[in-house]
């Protein structure tokens, strides 16, 4: 499995930990993100992870800023892309049970490390449902 993140300067601890967390699982782990501190445009990050889960370079995305809102929006500009911003494990598996998700937003100024990982392990971990949800997903992409 591979993974590509992304994370702008008030995610950088936050990429550092999942990273090792995943990577003692085995999981590739394509770093996109800032290793800094310094202030940066997320847009920049998120491009190249939603690109990686389209092009299906990476399994999945994960994505960290402050609010988590920038990140999710950007990604979601994306035609295949199903971002979605939680802050509870119970919503990672809602995204990925009902929607499919394929990248996770974690908003770093409103968790913590420990929740981090942990919803982490629940997007990798929980399986769509399809179903009565698939219906709904097709119905996502913006038909212009």
């Amino acid at each position: 499995m591979t993974i590509s993140i992304g994370n702008d300067h008030a995610g950088t601890d936050y990429k550092f930990a999942i990273v090792k967390h995943l990577e003692a699982k085995g999981i590739t782990v394509t770093n996109y993100g800032t290793d800094a501190n310094d202030s940066v445009d997320y847009p920049d990050f998120v491009h190249p992870v939603a690109k990686d889960v389209t092009n299906k370079t990476a399994n999945f995305g994960i994505l960290i800023c402050g609010s988590a809102n920038g990140v999710a929006m950007t990604a979601n500009k994306y035609q295949d892309i199903r971002a979605g911003l939680c802050w509870t494990k119970e919503i990672v598996s809602l995204i990925r049970q009902h929607n499919n998700a394929n990248i996770l937003c974690i908003p770093a100024r409103f968790t913590s490390i420990p929740q981090a990982l942990q919803m982490v392990d629940t997007f990798l971990n929980t399986e769509f449902e399809g179903g009565r949800h698939q219906n709904r997903v097709n119905k996502i992409p913006a038909q212009c």
